[in-house]
């Protein structure tokens, strides 16, 4: 196990059996292409093995950081020495930087394959600061490789190779999700986009209640959306999407979740300016709860809901059978408001500029919509939301928060 500073190195030797060993030593100069060219030998007698478990692989041949980190923009690192310890199979390592780094990852251990391996590191990018939160489903050793590349840069060149040993791993059902980018949480990302001030500084969110509230100050040209996912959904009767509702204040978006049951959640993040037809990707949070959540969903959502539409009430998407609901919604710009289920009703607009009246549901199974006209010479109705009605169950009585 070699690691190489500035201006030493050390090799610590663990001989496979006893007897006699040779150990070569081989050098070339830090910036040089060259072959390496042989400086010395030693000599090793071994007189008890250790029987360990041999070390994972590693291809850079080094271990720890670079020596040229600093050259590649790495300052220090959170843990020191050569072998990284995670008790309880979790371990949260940073990396501080002297400017701005993307970053890539390999995590290798003899019994991870590329998929699983994919779910047990979650990478933040921030201005001086690189995080990289490992998740052990496995004891034994791993190898925890970093690449790094300027934000302007071509290639990405190896700047760490971290040994790292699990004592007691956690369990495979509450990995992350698959698919995370190398942008989860704030960070550079997020702040390239115009987002600022985020609700939430860590992209893990752990919930015991099975509900969060992520939110980020944003310019007036830019506009969110957010999608909602999971590996492995048990029994929701509405698709995910419906558990995610994004709110764009005048200087502010909220993107507020519920969860239909208990797991690990991706919330991706995407983002457009008005010069800008598609959305694209911003960052990722992982939602963890392993309560017994058991929300109901938010309304269905149209695409005239945007910047300035607040839903007040009813903040579920289902209604009960039946039964008479307050509606209480900001929709910016809008002539007339109105509520269509079983009957029309036209909500009445207050001096705060909320439209606001009592809707009767109706009989299970009816869809109520909320529509509005948005020109008074205009005579059609435009849909931007839409609610069911349930029969009346512990789940439909919740409040989507």
């Amino acid at each position: 196990m070699m690691t190489v500073s500035k201006n030493n190195m050390s090799i610590k030797v663990t001989p496979p059996t006893e007897g006699l060993f040779d150990l070569m030593i081989f050098a070339r100069h830090a910036d040089s292409q060259d072959p390496y060219s042989w400086v010395c030998s030693y000599q090793i007698q071994c007189l008890e093995p250790h029987n360990g478990e041999k070390l994972p692989e590693n291809p850079f041949n080094f271990w720890g950081l670079h020596q040229k980190a600093r050259d590649f923009g790495i300052k220090e690192s959170s843990h020191k020495g050569d072998l990284l310890v995670a008790p309880q199979g979790t371990l949260l390592l940073t990396l501080q930087t002297s400017r701005p780094l993307l970053a890539m990852y390999e995590l290798v251990n003899k019994e991870l394959d590329a998929a699983l391996s994919k779910k047990c590191l979650a990478a933040q990018a921030e201005e001086e600061k690189l995080s990289f939160h490992v998740l052990c489903p496995f004891q034994g050793y791993y190898r925890l490789s970093v690449f790094v590349k300027d934000l302007g840069g071509i290639m990405f060149r190896n700047a760490a190779n971290f040994l790292i040993r699990c004592l007691s791993p956690v369990n495979q059902n509450e990995l992350f999700p698959s698919g995370l980018s190398m942008h989860c949480g704030s960070g550079i990302s997020s702040s390239s986009h115009g987002l600022s001030n985020p609700s939430h500084s860590t992209p893990i969110i752990t919930t015991k209640l099975g509900k969060c509230n992520i939110t980020f100050h944003t310019p007036a040209d830019v506009e969110v959306t957010a999608s909602l996912s999971k590996d492995k959904v048990i029994s929701t009767k509405y698709p995910l999407e419906r558990y995610l509702l994004v709110t764009h204040l005048r200087t502010k978006v909220s993107v507020c979740v519920v969860l239909p049951e208990s797991g690990t959640y991706k919330v991706g993040l995407f983002g457009r300016s008005k010069d800008h037809k598609d959305f694209v990707h911003i960052c990722d949070y992982i939602i963890c709860c392993f309560s017994n959540p058991s929300w109901p969903p938010f309304p269905r959502v149209y695409s005239l809901w945007k910047r300035g539409c607040v839903l007040l009430e009813p903040r579920t998407g289902t209604l009960q059978e039946q039964s008479w609901v307050r509606f209480r919604v900001k929709v910016p710009k809008a002539y007339q408001a109105v509520v269509l289920g079983q009957e029309k009703t036209v909500l009445q607009q207050a001096p705060n500029a909320v439209w606001e009246g009592d809707v009767f549901t109706g009989a299970v199974g009816t869809q109520v919509k909320l529509a509005a006209k948005f020109s008074q010479h205009c005579s059609s109705l435009e849909v931007i939301l839409a609610f069911e009605v349930e029969g009346s169950s512990p789940a439909s009585l919740g409040c989507s928060g």
